[in-house]
């Protein structure tokens, strides 16, 4: 049984810096991992008024990231939620 928490981590890779982080469950489930990048997406559990968001956030951040030549993903998380990794080049390497 993964532990609950959240996990941070910034690595120097042989032309790249990497930056995951990743949560404990609650997770998504196949198909929602494969849309939340897509503008105005929220899984089901957060689609109420109570929770806010209006699901741009991480099409905001693949936008970002991608404009500085990066690459953002998602996957599952050993933790039991979501891991997200962001790998930026490194210039001049």
């Amino acid at each position: 049984m993964p532990v609950a928490g959240w996990r941070l981590v910034i690595e120097r890779l042989p032309g790249t810096v990497r930056i995951y982080w990743q949560d404990s469950a609650p997770g998504v489930n196949d198909e929602q991992l494969a849309l939340i990048f897509e503008r105005f997406y929220r899984t089901e559990g957060s689609r109420n008024r109570a929770s806010g968001g209006s699901g741009l956030g991480l099409s905001i951040c693949q936008n970002i990231v991608e404009a500085h030549g990066g690459e953002i993903r998602a996957q599952h998380s050993p933790l039991g939620g979501v891991r997200i990794t962001v790998d930026f080049p490194i210039s001049g390497e």
